[in-house]
């Protein structure tokens, strides 16, 4: 048996949610970044923000927050790749969720998601929240729109980095776990 967290189970071979496996993707596993994926996770993430689909990290920001990170790998290449940022006590951000274009329509940035989100259960966080371009996205996952002046100021402190400042054209999403 494992860990019981209000729905989430953490097992040895990995964390389930109302007994979906969250850790496996067919040969494609779903596990914490490690230093040495640092540069494939910054070549994902910025491809995208190349594109004007997400924003760009820099590789000190990624070195800085890497535990931050999980990722998919298949063999030894990283396909896809998510963070959960604590923001406060009961607030957490899913942010950066990436996936290789030739893994994409399998299921995988759901399962980085899901594999999230069964980190913030763990830890007794009950809200999560999603700044994004791809809203949908987000709301397949569960997660529901609101006002982004709903979220904690708190949350902006990361803005006044951000090269869209103070212009954001993202949208706001968040998600209960609790519910």
């Amino acid at each position: 048996m494992g860990l019981v967290l209000e729905g989430w189970l953490l097992f040895p071979a990995g964390l389930r949610y109302n007994g979906a496996e969250v850790c496996d993707v067919g040969e494609v596993q779903i596990r914490k970044a490690r230093i040495h994926d640092v540069e494939q996770i910054h070549r994902l993430i910025n491809s995208y923000a190349a594109e004007g689909l997400m924003l760009p990290r820099s590789l000190s920001m990624l070195y800085e927050s890497l535990r931050d990170f999980v990722v998919a790998q298949d063999g030894p290449r990283v396909v896809g790749t998510g963070a959960l940022h604590i923001v406060w006590e009961d607030l957490a951000e899913v942010r950066a969720v990436a996936v290789d274009p030739a893994y994409t329509r399998r299921g995988i940035g759901k399962r980085l998601v899901e594999a999230l989100l069964a980190e913030a259960g763990e830890l007794g966080i009950p809200r999560v929240f999603a700044l994004t371009y791809q809203p949908g996205f987000f709301q397949r996952c569960g997660f529901r729109p609101i006002a982004k002046e709903e979220l904690p100021q708190k949350v902006w402190r990361d803005c006044i980095n951000c090269p869209k400042f103070p212009h954001c054209d993202e949208v706001a999403l968040i998600l209960d776990l609790r519910s």
